[in-house]
């Protein structure tokens, strides 16, 4: 029997280096509705929805026909908001959601049917994706996170610096040197998995290196990592969002 999965896309007004990212318009059409239209193009998901905390942003995906609901301004994480959610579109309903960056306006929905078959096949019920690293400033730019994994596929530790350390390494590209995976910002949980990481508190790791996966990795939980061949290209900075500009514009 396959999993009915909830495709939720988190989605906040604020943005400290970005302020109303959402609704940013890119080529005549926000931000918010093209990854709403790209996730709904996923052939794993049965539903997807806007997980707000803004009116305006709810307003505009309501106003274009997208499925959005309101959730709380409290939420630290979008691993919270997506629970909420959950619960507003009735928990009982699905057997597993899938958190989509709603800052990624040209996401592959084929992202999402791996991830969900990744998820599939997870025992611990977590997933998420991985690319092969083929640029040696991503290793050192601490905004690209990179993963290790072990023998099975399940994540050792997520970090923002290169992991691991290539020690005897003295010339060349490091990427051909060793296999590194960069992470790709998409979360899968079974919906029971998804009720018990909420009610975890901050640990150590994820404060050190602001990273919330390793609040799950540190009380136990085992994380599998799919492969993709599909890179992901984040809205971050207004520079990156006059990138995404330009390749619209070349489309």
């Amino acid at each position: 029997m396959s999993l009915r999965i909830l495709g939720i896309i988190p989605a906040r007004y604020a943005s400290t280096r970005l302020p109303a990212k959402p609704l940013a318009d890119i080529g005549g059409r926000s931000m918010i509705l093209r990854v709403l239209d790209r996730a709904q193009q996923a052939t794993a998901l049965h539903e997807v929805v806007v997980a707000t905390d803004d009116e305006r942003i709810f307003d505009h995906v309501a106003a274009a026909g997208g499925r959005v609901v309101m959730t709380g301004t409290q939420h630290p994480s979008g691993t919270d908001r997506c629970h909420e959610a959950l619960t507003l579109m009735g928990a009982e309903n699905f057997d597993a959601v899938v958190n989509i960056q709603g800052d990624e306006p040209f996401l592959v929905p084929a992202q999402i049917d791996e991830l969900c078959a990744t998820l599939a096949a997870a025992p611990g019920g977590l997933a998420t994706l991985a690319h092969h690293l083929t640029d040696d400033r991503d290793l050192d730019d601490p905004g690209k996170v990179k993963i290790t994994t072990d023998i099975h596929g399940d994540a050792l530790y997520f970090s923002r610096a290169a992991i691991p350390v290539l020690r005897n390494h003295t010339t060349g590209p490091r990427h051909t040197a060793f296999r590194f995976l960069k992470h790709i910002g998409l979360y899968a949980y079974r919906a029971d998995v998804l009720a018990n990481l909420v009610k975890l508190s901050p640990s150590s790791l994820e404060l050190a290196e602001s990273l919330e996966q390793l609040r799950w990795l540190e009380n136990g939980y085992n994380v599998r990592v799919g492969l993709t061949e599909h890179p992901s290209f984040c809205v971050d900075t207004p520079a990156d969002l006059e990138e995404a500009r330009r390749r619209v514009a070349r489309t």
